[in-house]
């Protein structure tokens, strides 16, 4: 979910379909898989990028299996209301409790620094397109940063590594998961969500206290060092928008850009260090890939058992950025 930083984990979607051909039952086309049966159903890899970077380059056996099938599922219903205010409950802080309050000084006045950085740089970011349409700088910041000081650090370490000039540039546009299930609405498809709101967030929240702030340490150390120009991230969104549109899967850099976690190990670490980012890769590895892909796989089975004279389409991320 948040673009212009190296990612660790490869995808549910991907997991889920490799056991899925493993066992016969999907032919692969492209990001497009077609599970065997009467009537067939589908799984599609998105990639969490504006629809208009991408749409042009989905086959058009893709687009077609999507206008064919009568249900669209897909990670999260982003069109519901209550979707969208569970999230942003999830990341706040418990009542009375601010980030200031939580934070060691240094690391607050740092973010603090980082944030004023990018309201100064906000409006050389933004497009002529968004400016156009009457976008404003100053609205655009606090669409992405606004309540910021009310937020969970985890939160505001995954706010900190998506506050880029790519991300500003992107702002306005669905991206291609939202303009499907806009799609699927208009169409009006019937829609379901393969996930709720409190799976999603509750593992992140769950890393211990001294994680979370060694992990917005690291993450604001990677934005001051790019300031710097003394960092050049290898694996950019731009990387993954070509890699998608030429539909490689095997590319490294889908193994590096399907979660919304960094990855933090890295061999310049102190040792102590380097303990800790292994031990939050080794938790979010369990959380958000051995948990998630058992959950989801039983759901998808369930719901093709249950409904066998249906044609699904589901829509999960190939490469979430």
């Amino acid at each position: 979910m948040v673009p212009g930083a190296q990612r660790t984990f490869h995808s549910s979607w991907m997991f889920l379909a490799a056991l899925l051909l493993l066992r016969g039952w999907i032919e692969l086309n492209s990001f497009l898989w077609t599970i065997k049966r009467d009537p067939p159903s589908y799984f599609f890899g998105t990639i969490h990028v504006p629809y208009t970077r991408v749409w042009d380059f989905v086959p058009d056996n893709s687009k077609e299996a999507f206008q064919q099938s009568g249900v669209v599922y897909f990670e999260l219903d982003l069109t519901n209301p209550y979707t969208i205010s569970a999230l942003a409950r999830c990341q706040m802080l418990p009542p009375g409790e601010n980030l200031q309050d939580v934070l060691p000084r240094d690391i607050y006045c740092r973010l603090k620094r980082h944030l004023e950085y990018v309201k100064l740089m906000m409006p050389s970011w933004m497009t002529a397109d968004q400016r156009g349409k009457g976008l404003y700088a100053d609205y655009l910041f606090n669409a992405i940063v606004g309540n910021w000081e009310r937020k969970r650090p985890i939160w505001i370490m995954l706010m900190v590594n998506s506050l880029t000039e790519v991300v500003v540039k992107s702002r306005g546009v669905p991206v291609l998961d939202l303009y499907l299930a806009q799609e699927a609405e208009r169409l009006r498809k019937q829609t379901g969500a393969m996930e709720k709101v409190e799976e999603q967030c509750h593992p992140l929240n769950g890393l211990n206290f001294s994680q979370v702030i060694f992990a917005l340490n690291q993450t604001l150390l990677q934005q001051e060092s790019l300031r710097a120009g003394r960092l050049q991230i290898p694996y950019t969104t731009e990387d993954l928008i070509k890699h998608y549109n030429c539909g490689d899967l095997s590319s490294v850099i889908f193994s590096h850009d399907s979660s919304q976690v960094p990855n933090f190990i890295n061999a310049t670490l102190p040792p102590q260090e380097r303990v800790t980012a292994q031990e939050i890769d080794s938790y979010f590895r369990q959380e958000l890939l051995y948990k998630r892909n058992e959950r989801m796989g039983k759901r998808v089975k369930a719901l093709l058992e249950e409904f066998p004279d249906k044609g699904f389409f589901f829509a999960f991320g190939a490469g979430e950025s």
